[in-house]
């Protein structure tokens, strides 16, 4: 790797827009929200139970979320504290219910801490823009702790840019993957077909792969009934 990283995977107030009461705000939020939130919606709407929210980041969509999906009970996760306090800042800010974000590593056992073990069976388990800005393991550790923690029917979805084996990438994508390799050699778009046979392993079934705007998708697994 040569010279400074073009990505990161931690927003600050010099990476994002900073409020005077810790929120972080990012554009992508304002891009992608809308239409995830209405591709969400015969999945999740009419849902009750936790979800859980891997790698919050600013809080944005979490807080959010929970205010379109009210029957869901939405708490955020996420490593770095400074991410735990914008989710909760925004939360505030939007009247969201306040959901301490949990301190929460996706490459450890993450089923196994205390906190979530307090949440019970989850409805469902959410990662937005994570998996592809983060080392393989927390690709992993993430499907290992939802196939633990989600219950019966419980879905696990993965939200951003992902490689389709037998599909043509498009070239944003394709240069957004090889800049992500340039930064770190661990990260990358991932293969969906290698995320569901992944995912298979512990005993999630496919769903649905779901095409958005911007090359995005919606990946979505299912805990056997």
């Amino acid at each position: 790797m040569t010279g400074a990283p073009r990505h990161t995977a931690r927003y600050t107030a010099s990476n994002a827009a900073g409020h005077p009461d810790g929120r972080l705000s990012t554009p992508v939020y304002a891009r992608n929200f809308p239409p995830v939130v209405a591709a969400l919606a015969p999945w999740l709407g009419g849902r009750h139970g936790t979800v859980l929210e891997i790698g919050c980041g600013t809080g944005q969509h979490g807080a959010s979320f929970a205010l379109a999906f009210p029957c869901l009970d939405w708490w955020p996760s996420d490593p770095d504290a400074g991410h735990r306090s914008s989710a909760r800042a925004w939360a505030a800010e939007l009247g969201a219910p306040d959901r301490p974000a949990l301190a929460l590593d996706a490459a450890s056992d993450w089923a196994q801490d205390p906190a979530v073990q307090a949440l019970g069976p989850l409805t469902a388990v959410v990662a937005m823009n994570v998996i592809h800005i983060a080392p393989s393991v927390v690709a992993s550790g993430i499907l290992a702790g939802a196939a633990q923690r989600l219950a019966p029917g419980g879905l696990m979805i993965f939200y951003g840019p992902f490689l389709e084996s037998g599909h043509p990438t498009a070239p944003g994508n394709a240069s957004f993957d090889a800049a992500l390799r340039a930064d770190h050699p661990d990260w990358g778009l991932r293969e969906v077909g290698a995320v569901r046979r992944e995912a298979a392993a512990p005993g999630l079934e496919f769903a649905g792969l779901i095409a958005m705007p911007a090359n995005n998708r919606l990946l979505i697994l299912r805990q056997p009934a």
